[in-house]
């Protein structure tokens, strides 16, 4: 067969992975359904009653022929007010959104500086032809400031994660500093801070109480704490216009779903008018890691230190034999293996603090 031999070493390093169908019988510990919205009812309902009563129940066609709908609209209008961003368009997914940015920001004559352990959809759009692209170490803030200083390049544009997907730790404050400093255009992945971290929990702009400057852009996703599908990309009416016009995963895709897009903004809603008792059960997880297994978490990924793939996995099994879902994240995605515990809002904690003395004994 064509892959036999590949897929065979993948076997050998115990990186070989399966898919395997969601069992509605077991504690969730391994989405990023932060908030639990996935299984509230409710904002379903709340959302199928608005959209039977609307002309159509599909987007039809890309966001510029004639699939841009009021839905999408009123949806990016409320982002825009609750983050504090002037312009605001939604896409099919937080990778889509990564390859758009990238793809379309970096020119001929500009730099792109990445943070190391950015998410694999900007490291790909990174490796696309044209792009120059400098790594730096993960959350290096005098690193950073030295490649900016020593740019000679037409725009620099600096790509960090408001929370990192698999260390689960805080973008530092002052990258927002250094950029406004060297006028650098600024994206923020906040697909894991978005609905987690701030105030009324929007993210890391909110949390670090950020001023929104022009040559901020901030990307989040709605399939994680949104409970939905789909993307979100907030910047200047400039850069927004700018990307409706060059960014082709925006300009050819099919522009996202009405349904996705209407419970995503009822999940807003729900956030919103919620916040103060949503970071209360966020602060009584992250207790319960911390006293459970000594790991002191920013948001709600908690990333267990393995080492040995084969480990990993055999953990995972064992808890699953328990009833509890985890992650075994092996490599490429980490340099060595862990386990990500997501202390998500969906479980109860009682049972988020059993989990994590099972995993503390098989430690």
């Amino acid at each position: 067969m064509f892959y036999t031999k590949e897929l065979e070493a993948l076997k050998r390093a115990g990186r070989y992975r399966t898919r395997e169908v969601l069992s509605s019988s077991l504690y969730d510990f391994a989405s990023n359904d932060y908030l639990g919205l996935a299984h509230n009812k409710a904002l379903h309902q709340q959302t199928c009653s608005v959209l039977e009563k609307t002309d159509v129940h599909a987007s039809k066609a890309s966001m510029l022929v004639n699939g841009y709908h009021q839905i999408h609209k009123d949806f990016e209008d409320a982002l825009c007010k609750a983050n504090g961003f002037e312009a605001g368009i939604v896409l099919g997914s937080g990778f889509n959104a990564n390859i758009a940015l990238i793809e379309s920001l970096v020119r001929k004559g500009d730099r792109l500086f990445m943070d190391e352990l950015y998410h694999a959809s900007g490291v790909l759009a990174s490796q696309l032809k044209g792009i120059d692209v400098t790594f730096f170490p993960h959350n290096d803030i005098q690193a950073l400031r030295e490649l900016l200083q020593n740019s000679q390049a037409k725009r620099n544009i600096v790509a960090v994660e408001g929370i990192y997907s698999m260390d689960g730790d805080l973008c530092s404050r002052e990258v927002f500093d250094i950029c406004d400093e060297q006028s650098a255009l600024l994206i923020v992945d906040e697909a894991h801070s978005s609905g987690v971290v701030g105030e009324t929990l929007m993210g890391v702009y909110e949390h670090y109480g950020i001023s929104i400057a022009p040559n901020h852009i901030k990307m989040g996703t709605l399939g994680k704490a949104y409970g939905s599908f789909g993307a979100f990309i907030l910047s200047s009416e400039h850069i927004s216009q700018y990307l409706l016009n060059r960014a082709k995963p925006i300009i050819y895709a099919t522009s996202l779903s009405l349904y996705d897009t209407l419970l995503a903004h009822n999940s807003l809603n729900y956030i919103l008018a919620n916040a103060k008792s949503l970071r209360e059960e966020i602060q009584t997880r992250q207790r319960i890691v911390q006293e459970e297994l000594g790991i002191a978490v920013d948001g709600l990924i908690v990333p267990v230190p393995v080492g040995d793939n084969r480990k990993s996995v055999a953990i995972k099994d064992a808890l699953l034999q328990k009833g509890y879902g985890v992650g075994a994240i092996r490599q490429p995605t980490v340099p060595s293996a862990i386990i990500r515990l997501i202390a998500r809002l969906g479980e109860s904690s009682e049972n988020l603090r059993a989990l994590c003395k099972e995993l503390a004994h098989a430690l």
